[in-house]
């Protein structure tokens, strides 16, 4: 089943529930513009598994304000299956090219890390790519286990996560006091 990650609508352990095996693995759809949560859908009706992390962001349309769902990396979904899978997910005219993905176990780890946070309510906030950083883990509260990277320590930390792959990245504000320096 295709699921959307909404911040209060997480089916728990979703990502957990991935198995590798020699046929389904982790494939990046570029998708056409606001077309992710369409095709979410979509692969939904065909039974295939689609991740798309959405975050909630009010908006202001005259003095009226609207709480809407966007995706938390434009154009962009997360495919778990086959070659098949990601070949049918390509003839819905919805995806404008499928990405390679090398490196598996790294795309999945980063993809927990945003699932976490999600699930967590976490307040991301977009920001640049760190290529340095000290990585850390959330040792308590709704981010436990949660790792990133800190780029400077002021009284609360900012935590990035980053998708690698994407060139994007995410950060949440988060108290020194809950991290701990992983080697």
């Amino acid at each position: 089943m295709s699921r959307v990650c909404q911040a209060t609508e997480v089916e728990p352990g979703f990502l957990d529930q991935r198995k590798r095996s020699g046929e389904e693995f982790w494939h990046v759809l570029h998708v056409k513009s606001r077309q992710e949560k369409i095709l979410s859908g979509m692969l939904e009706g065909m039974g295939i598994d689609c991740y798309v992390p959405l975050h909630r962001e009010v908006t202001y349309h005259g003095q009226r304000k609207v709480l809407v769902e966007r995706p938390l990396f434009p154009g962009y979904a997360f495919l778990w299956g086959s070659v098949d899978d990601a070949f049918a997910a390509d003839r819905t005219s919805r995806v404008a090219n499928l990405i390679r993905v090398e490196e598996q176990d790294r795309l999945e780890w980063e993809l927990r890390n945003v699932d976490r946070a999600l699930c967590g309510d976490a307040p991301l906030v977009p920001c640049p790519r760190l290529r340095e950083g000290t990585r850390v883990i959330v040792l308590s509260g709704p981010f436990r286990g949660l790792e990133g990277l800190v780029n400077r320590r002021t009284r609360d930390a900012r935590l990035v996560l980053q998708v690698e792959m994407l060139g994007s990245a995410m950060s949440l504000e988060i108290e020194e006091s809950l991290l701990m320096t992983l080697d």
